[in-house]
């Protein structure tokens, strides 16, 4: 059985992160022993904590890392039901196809879980019985094992982003931090940093925007 969620998709810096674990069915009692569930309901400490413990119990664990650039090629260009969903499917099938399960529950992004279910589908070259529903990374402990992976591989990307161009905050939109870092950038570089998403509508949020790429 597999589990498919990502984590990062309304960040305006750094990758969206795609997350697929396959668990054997007479370990499943084990892997919702350990306590898993939506990573946006637990502390980084916790989901730290959980992650190698994820990696003891499932056979498989495969990640895909979306970066700004194609993030915003499809989001600008995109038709519709072309854009970010779409994006996410791709690579959703690419991960499900690497895990190699017959069954595979996904938590969808679009509002419309039964569309989701089609396109990915034809996006799989195996042939998994797909189940995409809201809420799946709370309904579904293998899901819960996704998310908390998506979000760990996602943090620690963030965490060497960090390390090179100093403090962000947590990269969303929401947070602060994160606009005054864009503001201080755009006046020092004149221009968006590479790592960010720049078709986001964040942007017109910045008071110091100059002419930009």
């Amino acid at each position: 059985m597999g589990g498919v969620d990502e984590a990062g998709r309304g960040c305006v810096l750094g990758p969206l992160a795609v997350a697929g674990v396959s668990v054997e069915q007479s370990r499943m009692d084990e892997l919702a022993s350990l306590g898993v569930k939506d990573s946006k309901l637990l502390s980084p400490g916790r989901r730290e904590a959980l992650y190698p413990e994820i990696l003891r119990v499932c056979s498989r664990v495969e990640v895909e890392r979306i970066p700004p650039k194609m993030i915003d090629r499809y989001v600008s260009r995109g038709k519709k039901y072309r854009r970010l969903n779409y994006l996410e499917a791709i690579h959703m099938a690419k991960v499900i196809d690497a895990l190699g399960v017959d069954e595979v529950f996904v938590d969808a992004p679009d509002t419309n879980p039964e569309r989701f279910t089609r396109e990915l589908t034809d996006l799989l070259v195996s042939s998994p019985r797909v189940v995409a529903e809201h809420k799946a990374d709370v309904n579904y402990p293998v899901v819960s094992a996704a998310s908390i992976v998506a979000k760990v591989e996602r943090d620690l990307t963030i965490e060497e982003l960090r390390e090179v161009h100093g403090d962000f905050g947590s990269g969303y939109p929401s947070d602060p931090d994160t606009i005054a870092f864009l503001e201080s950038w755009v006046k020092t570089n004149s221009e968006r940093p590479e790592f960010a998403r720049k078709s986001w509508k964040t942007w017109e949020r910045i008071s110091v925007l100059p002419t930009l790429d």
